[in-house]
């Protein structure tokens, strides 16, 4: 007989591609998880992964049963959590979101007395696919991923800017040739190695692309932020995480202000869904607090 417990232990690996990072999610020791594992491997008969050097990776046999134990485990999870609650009508919300959005939009909605929130983070590519996975409701995203079955509305537009040290002294020049000369000069953070908003800043304005390669990569907003006022370089960044900073409190500057890269910022969800009277209640909170 399968123990549910197997169940967990496998969709935890499978999140994480890793049985020792499995284990301290589930505050397991990683012997009893891979003993898990084994004896799910030996139920249904068939490898769910091929051990890899620091990875384990899903065959198609457990890829398959993924997509069917996830959605079930997270409504067991929610019903659970919905049996705990002080109220029975208290609405259990699944969301998706990067950590940025989540400390900016999200926060703000905890306060609610009629809503319980389950959020998981990731890019915004990590979040279709627990959107398409119905792991979550709804999610949070600056990317617009076609994909079908999938819908999107827009909530807000972003404005990325460049971010400096506070101290940096900025050439007063209005020729785009020689700003470009200074900042390709300088050091750059960026989220990830792609530079998707660096490109695109170059483009609009510079027409060409940027040649500079980030100092450091570091996958939080807020933490680029937090770097850039300790001076370890420049960085693009929207102004809605700027905001809450008041002038004396600032330890960055804006860069030539006006040259600005406009982004949306999207609400997706499963067009299945899209008469859903939670998930309509929530989109509209969401819409009308950053009007």
């Amino acid at each position: 007989m399968v123990d549910f417990e197997w169940y967990r232990s496998f969709t935890e690996i499978y999140k994480h591609n890793s049985v020792s990072e499995a284990a301290k999610s589930r505050i397991m020791t990683q012997p009893a998880m891979s003993q898990h594992l084994a004896s799910l491997e030996a139920e249904v008969g068939e490898l769910l992964f091929t051990r890899a050097s620091r990875k384990m990776i899903p065959t198609e046999r457990g890829k398959q049963l993924y997509s069917q134990l996830a959605p079930l485990i997270e409504s067991l999870e929610e019903a659970t959590m919905s049996l705990k609650s002080p109220s029975p009508t208290l609405k259990v919300m699944k969301i998706g979101a990067s950590p940025a959005m989540f400390v900016e939009k999200i926060l703000k909605q905890l306060t609610r007395p009629d809503l319980s929130t389950i959020t998981y983070l990731g890019t915004a590519e990590q979040l279709l696919e627990i959107l398409q996975d119905d792991r979550v409701d709804i999610i949070m995203t600056s990317k617009k991923i076609a994909t079908p079955g999938i819908e999107y509305v827009r909530f807000m537009e972003e404005n990325f800017v460049v971010i400096a040290p506070a101290g940096t002294e900025v050439p007063n020049t209005s020729d785009l040739k020689e700003r470009e000369q200074w900042l390709s000069e300088q050091r750059w953070l960026s989220y990830g190695l792609e530079l998707p908003i660096i490109r695109r800043y170059w483009r609009e304005y510079f027409k060409k692309r940027p040649q500079m390669k980030p100092v450091h990569v570091i996958p939080s907003l807020h933490l680029i932020l937090r770097a850039i006022e300790e001076g370890a370089g420049f960085s693009l960044l929207p102004t809605y995480i700027l905001d809450q900073c008041t002038q004396s409190e600032q330890k960055w500057k804006m860069v030539f202000e006006e040259m600005k890269i406009p982004n949306d910022l999207l609400l997706g969800y499963k067009s299945k869904n899209k008469h859903s009277l939670e998930l309509n209640e929530f989109i509209e909170t969401i819409i009308e607090q950053n009007r």
